[in-house]
């Protein structure tokens, strides 16, 4: 599958709508109780960006975007303007041998935590801790495609590793076709223009 490390413009993408989303099946018995079953252990995001559209400008962007990702065939980079940074993020604990950890993003509702694999940090936005020490960005490389932090040295057996970071969802369009409807001159509807994040 192919994938673009292109961003969707982000002023399109400020208006839109969407959050994640779960899959569960639910079966009520004749006594009124429910059975649960939930299908995906970690949630997929979906948005509709159609209401980001707000020019001539932005919809002449869009459609050559849309064009040059052939509709649902590329994937590519999608700013989630409610949920895009991630502070004191714990990516591992040094043992003294392994110089390479994933970046991770921690969601937590009472005893409970999520835990979301981020692949497509932001350039230029990651930061590094070592027991809240941040170190200088000479020792680590982050790969802004796949998310993976390489150091320089192991870290020292029992460092807290931790980063902060701006990030990016893998989404693709879930439409081959953009429908629109002229309103009136040099104005245009569009009601549906879906995404959904891709597992890479």
């Amino acid at each position: 599958m192919a994938f673009i490390e292109t961003r969707f413009p982000t002023d399109i993408a400020y208006g839109s709508s969407g959050g994640p989303e779960y899959s569960t099946d639910i079966v009520i018995t004749q006594s009124g109780y429910e059975q649960r079953n939930a299908n995906w252990v970690q949630a997929r995001a979906s948005y509709n960006v159609a209401h980001g559209i707000k020019s001539q400008a932005q919809l002449d962007i869009l459609i050559a975007f849309f064009r040059a990702r052939r509709g649902r065939a590329d994937g590519f980079r999608f700013k989630d303007w409610t949920d895009f940074k991630a502070v004191s993020q714990t990516i591992g604990v040094g043992d003294g041998s392994e110089i390479e950890f994933q970046l991770v993003k921690t969601y937590s509702s009472g005893s409970v935590t999520q835990t979301r694999t981020i692949t497509k940090p932001v350039s230029g936005t990651v930061s590094i801790y070592f027991d809240s020490a941040l170190q200088d960005e000479s020792v680590y490389e982050v790969d802004s495609t796949t998310g993976i932090v390489t150091f320089d040295s192991p870290p020292a057996s029992g460092v807290e590793i931790t980063a902060a970071f701006e990030f990016d969802v893998p989404v693709r369009f879930d439409t081959d076709r953009l429908s629109a409807s002229l309103d009136s001159y040099a104005s245009h509807s569009w009601y549906d223009i879906p995404l959904v994040e891709i597992k890479l």
